[in-house]
């Protein structure tokens, strides 16, 4: 067995992982990459990469359904889902190289093919290697939880992992999970010809503003997906093509595929971890706000130290270490300024607290600014008019925002500069945005903030009229 000795060693080449890797590499530090399956982790092979691809074909193929109000006859669209898929798997391909084995070897990193196992306190054990690190980091991800519904485990099922081998597109996709996963999959499902059906225990869209998730779960019953909130499912049975999902109550849903997207369970079972003494919680790896585990030469970042399971956290997690392990300055992680999004049709993003929370946390201070998706000129000539935002404002500082409406994920990034950077609404007052834009909307929801004190100060009329009187 080799005996390796490095600065640094990553487990997991996800988007924290790489980031790691990458970072601590190209600054000088000598670092071993350790992954089992896939470079590029989930959020590449099987998550961010191809939903939004896929989701991308849904748009064009529902498009084209909705060509009368530019004009344009419609059209019934003749949908390849093999061939849809292809374009995904393009996608794939396409960023891969970034990814790769080659690239980060090229960078400087060792890379090492092999399922990684602590065996001490600084030893991980990889195939043929024994490594020992001053630091490690580890970086291993989530999987789809699959939840112990009676008869799941005799039922053909597909997860967020599997579903993209799928050629044939489904004749009737029943969807267990009414989260971001299960509702951007529907979308696109029944966009490309599929029926729908999502069943979801307690509320679809439940960790968003119940306001603005309404209107999506309007946007998606309209085009004729099936949602049932607070069905909980008790029993799955049948075959594949004829699959059943019945719930409390007795309800029964049948359709001819299944698709599980209740959740992510951290990937901490393989790595011995309690070799190296570091402790786990119900989401995954105990870690302080530094990032370090209980091991205090060991991080865990991403999805396996549980809270936020998005790429973007793995990234912004990999900062914290890097400040951290390479340059031994104190780094905390937090969640205040972290955003979200959700790619359906119309979005739906958060940064920051929702209205419920704002008000639960400061009360009667808060105040609540509102601006429609139907007073922007760029989103009528677009007839994308469906949305508005909604501002959390404490004595004139943002504390939280909820957008839905065309191109929300877009718009949030403002709103995470605002808040990550403790802006208040004055600075986005005076941003000038380029007309016409849907940009525009963020702009316009701090004049609708500034507005009332403007307009309606009577003071403000008072200087006004003071000084059209006796100023020359």
């Amino acid at each position: 067995m080799e005996h390796i000795k490095t600065d640094i060693l990553v487990i997991g080449a996800g988007s924290g992982g790489l980031s790691v890797a990458a970072g601590a590499v190209q600054m000088g530090a000598s670092v071993v990459l350790l992954e089992e399956h896939k470079m590029g982790g989930d959020c590449l092979n099987y998550g961010c990469v191809p939903s939004k691809a896929l989701i991308a074909s849904g748009k064009v193929a529902h498009g084209m359904t909705q060509a009368r109000a530019y004009g344009i006859a419609d059209v019934t669209p003749q949908v390849d889902y093999a061939a849809a898929k292809d374009h995904v798997q393009g996608v794939i391909d396409q960023i891969a190289p970034v990814d790769s084995q080659e690239r980060f070897e090229a960078l400087g990193v060792r890379v090492i093919r092999a399922r990684g196992r602590f065996v001490s306190e600084t030893e991980v054990e990889a195939g043929e290697y024994l490594i020992t690190a001053r630091r490690v980091v580890i970086a291993t991800g989530s999987s789809p939880l699959i939840p112990p519904i009676p008869g799941l485990d005799r039922v053909p099922h597909l997860t967020n992992e599997t579903l993209w081998s799928l050629r044939e597109r489904p004749g009737h996709l029943l969807i267990i999970g009414g989260g971001p996963i299960g509702m951007e999959m529907a979308q696109a499902h029944r966009r490309l010809g599929s029926k729908v059906t999502v069943i979801e225990g307690l509320r679809a869209l439940g960790k968003d503003d119940p306001e603005l998730a309404g209107i999506v779960l309007d946007r998606l019953r309209g085009e004729g997906i099936e949602i049932a909130e607070h069905a909980l499912a008790r029993e799955v049975r049948g075959t594949e093509g004829a699959i059943e999902v019945e719930v409390e109550g007795g309800a029964v849903f049948r359709g001819t595929h299944l698709l599980v997207a209740v959740g992510r369970r951290a990937n901490t079972g393989s790595l011995d971890l309690e070799k190296a003494g570091i402790k786990t919680g119900r989401g995954g790896i105990e870690v302080d706000a530094s990032l370090k585990t209980t091991n205090r030469n060991v991080y865990a970042i991403g999805d396996v130290a549980g809270g936020l399971q998005f790429t973007h956290v793995a990234g912004y997690h990999a900062g914290i270490v890097i400040r951290s392990a390479l340059f031994g300055l104190p780094a905390r992680a937090s969640t205040g300024h972290i955003p979200w999004a959700t790619f359906t049709d119309p979005e739906l993003a958060q940064v920051g607290l929702t209205e419920e929370q704002a008000k639960k946390q400061h009360g009667l201070a808060v105040e609540v600014v509102r601006f429609h998706y139907n007073h922007n000129d760029r989103a009528i000539a677009e007839r994308r008019t469906t949305g508005l935002i909604k501002v959390m404002v404490l004595r004139g500082r943002p504390v939280g925002v909820s957008i839905v409406g065309h191109q929300a994920g877009e718009l949030i990034n403002l709103w995470a500069l605002v808040l990550a950077n403790k802006l208040k609404m004055k600075h986005v007052a005076n941003m000038v945005s380029p007309y016409p834009t849907i940009g525009e909307v963020n702009k316009r929801a701090a004049g609708a903030y500034f507005s009332p004190r403007l307009f309606e100060s009577i003071a403000v009329k008072r200087i006004v009229g003071f000084v059209q009187r006796w100023l020359p």
